[in-house]
């Protein structure tokens, strides 16, 4: 099949550059390659966030068909890898969309956020609204670190600014999504589940690869690795390749030093097919465009008045801390952006951009390749729904994720992302009450 039409054209509308700032602080990408060994290891990650994990509720509104709650609580990230999150992200939101009357049981399903959805009103409007209503299913929205509230001062809209801030908020919301999945069963809800649309659906299933139990997950237009969307995906055009290649040709501890860090070599890592080969020649365009800074652009204003509380919550953490061990904050960190650099003639060496975009594919396989990840516990219980013509999320030349997670159902819709993610969110909906019901029927006494 080929790609949307409506796709491409959609993306010439965005003109903000992905990852202005570069690929990240070296030193930052290696404790994320550290700790993704950790959190890529189910077994490992058991005890990694206590199970009374502190969760707070700060507000709650009364509708005539649903209750909605409004909580927070402080990322575990902050505790295992201190300093890797910006301070606005520190502070995790929700919003929890719970119906008046039951129809069967408290199925609870969390929803990711995909890229652009600050804020809940998206999700809320367009999927937990709807799901009260056909299934009285509550929905548990997350709001994602940079977006919203949680969205760094020097950041520009959605376009996060570097590279690994990417694979940070990836971290955070697998071990965000624990936090609230315990939090769910303290409190008596079930069955419960995850989905997301896009990146959304990325995460989940991140986050879903870390829970030690069945659990129903619903992925939408998200597939097996992030790195075919920013290196072959429409959405490549829009990465800043001027300075990544700057970055990458000036400072050598890339290449001598963190690509032998990267542990994924599956069969489609670090591979440049024909579709890659083309798309060197498309993005070859853009490579002399200048990258122009706009204005900074504020993630809201506080709602709950909770400021002087901020200190407060983030000394209960400290509290926490004492059970969770911490990865050393400076971890072989003796090269610096300005540290070694190269000669001219290495830095505009013609083979830098082919270099970028591999360097790329394997960092973007190394923390987000699901193959990276342990298999969820009953592959089963997975439905995922992916366009057939989707330009954003490429599938050639990657693995599936039949061949990852074995057993698991691919459901195929017409269309590309953007007509899918408009016109189609009934059969998102559609895809989670089915997984939900298999649930109910293979463990109904599990909870």
């Amino acid at each position: 099949m080929g790609v949307s039409r409506l796709d491409v054209f959609y993306r010439r509308l965005l003109l903000n550059k992905l990852f202005i700032g570069g690929w990240g602080k070296p030193e930052d990408l290696k404790r994320i390659f550290e700790f993704r060994k950790i959190i890529g290891d189910r077994e490992k990650c058991k005890s990694l966030v206590p199970k009374d994990y502190p969760v707070y509720i700060n507000k709650t509104e009364e509708f005539a068909d649903c209750q909605i709650q409004e909580g927070f609580f402080i990322s575990p990230l902050e505790h295992l890898v201190p300093g890797i999150l910006p301070p606005e992200s520190i502070k995790a939101r929700f919003q929890f969309i719970v119906p008046k009357r039951w129809q069967k049981n408290r199925p609870v399903c969390i929803h990711l956020a995909g890229t652009g959805d600050h804020f809940f009103w998206r999700r809320r409007t367009l999927m937990a609204r709807p799901m009260i209503k056909e299934a009285g299913m509550a929905s548990l929205l997350l709001e994602n670190p940079y977006y919203g509230y949680r969205k760094p001062k020097d950041q520009l809209r959605s376009s996060l600014k570097n590279v690994s801030d990417l694979f940070v908020m990836g971290g955070a919301l697998i071990l965000e999504s624990t936090v609230l999945l315990r939090w769910l069963e303290r409190e008596g809800f079930w069955p419960l589940g995850m989905t997301g649309i896009s990146m959304g659906g990325y995460m989940a299933s991140l986050a879903v690869t870390n829970w030690p139990k069945p659990i129903p997950l619903i992925p939408c237009l998200s597939w097996s690795t992030a790195s075919s969307v920013f290196t072959t995906g429409v959405l490549s055009k829009a990465v800043n390749w001027t300075e990544l290649e700057k970055q990458y040709g000036i400072n050598s501890v890339y290449e001598e030093e963190i690509i032998n860090l990267l542990e994924y070599c599956g069969a489609d890592s670090f591979k440049m097919g024909e579709n890659v080969e083309e798309h060197l020649r498309d993005l070859s365009q853009d490579h002399r465009l200048s990258v122009k800074h706009g204005s900074k652009s504020s993630g809201g204003s506080e709602e709950d008045g909770a400021g002087d509380r901020e200190d407060h919550l983030l000394s209960q953490g400290n509290s926490v801390r004492t059970r969770f061990e911490t990865l050393p904050k400076n971890l072989n960190a003796h090269n610096t952006l300005h540290g070694k650099k190269m000669d001219s003639a290495k830095c505009c060496r013609p083979s830098l951009h082919r270099e970028s975009i591999s360097f790329m594919k394997g960092v973007m396989d190394e923390c987000t390749h699901m193959a990276n990840f342990s298999v969820p516990v009953d592959t089963s219980l997975i439905i995922v729904v992916q366009a057939k013509e989707d330009a954003y999320v490429p599938r050639t030349g990657v693995l599936s994720l039949q061949e990852i997670w074995p057993g698991c159902e691919v459901r195929y819709l017409n269309g590309g992302h953007i007509s899918a993610y408009l016109f189609k969110q009934n059969i998102f909906r559609q895809a989670i009450y089915d997984a939900f019901n298999r649930f109910c029927l293979k463990y109904p006494n599990l909870h």
